[in-house]
C-alpha cells in the first residue's frame, strides 16, 4: 500500500517545496500555480483518482455475471492513468484490479502477457486486451450498436 502512494506523496512535497521557494523570492502567483499543478498531477497518478478496486475473482465474477470490462491496472502507471482519463465518468462501468493488491489479478495479468504484468490489461468478452486503445474501450461500454437499430438520432 505504501508504494501506492509513494509518486503521489513526492509529487505533493516538491509542490510544496517549490511553492514556498518560489514565495521566498516574492513570486507568490508561480508558486501557488506550481503547487496546484502538482497536486492536481499527485491526485491524478494516486490510487484515489480510480474507482474503487475489488478482486479478481469478484470482478470476474461480476462481469460474467452482466458483460462489463475488468481493467487490470496498478497505482503510478501512466497507461493507466491515460486510459482511466479518457474514460471519464465511463471507467466506473468496468470492474478496476490493482494487482499490487490483488496477487490472483497479477497472476492473471501475467498469464496473458508473457510473464510481465503489463498493464492495463482489459478482459472484455472473454479476451484480453492489453493496453487498448481509450476510445476503443469507451465503445465497448457504450455498448455495440444493433444491426436493427438504425442510426444514431432516430
Amino acid at each position: 500500500m505504501i508504494r501506492a502512494w509513494l509518486t503521489p506523496t513526492l509529487l505533493v512535497l516538491a509542490g510544496l517545496l517549490a511553492a514556498g521557494s518560489r514565495a521566498a523570492d516574492g513570486g507568490w502567483g508561480v508558486g501557488l500555480v506550481l503547487l496546484a499543478v502538482l497536486l492536481l498531477l499527485a491526485f491524478v497518478a494516486s490510487p484515489a483518482f480510480f474507482p474503487r478496486s475489488i478482486g479478481a475473482a469478484e470482478a470476474l465474477r461480476r462481469s460474467g455475471t452482466d458483460g462489463r470490462p475488468v481493467v487490470y491496472w496498478r497505482p503510478g502507471c501512466t497507461f493507466c492513468m491515460r486510459l482511466r482519463a479518457r474514460l471519464g465518468v465511463r471507467a466506473r462501468q468496468a470492474y478496476w484490479v490493482d494487482i499490487w493488491r490483488d496477487p490472483e489479478g497479477a497472476a492473471a495479468v501475467r498469464a496473458v502477457n508473457g510473464g510481465n504484468e503489463t498493464v492495463p490489461t482489459v478482459l472484455l468478452d472473454g479476451r484480453h486486451h492489453t493496453n487498448p486503445d481509450p476510445a476503443w474501450l469507451r465503445d465497448r461500454i457504450d455498448g455495440p450498436a444493433h444491426p436493427d437499430a438504425g442510426p444514431p438520432g432516430r
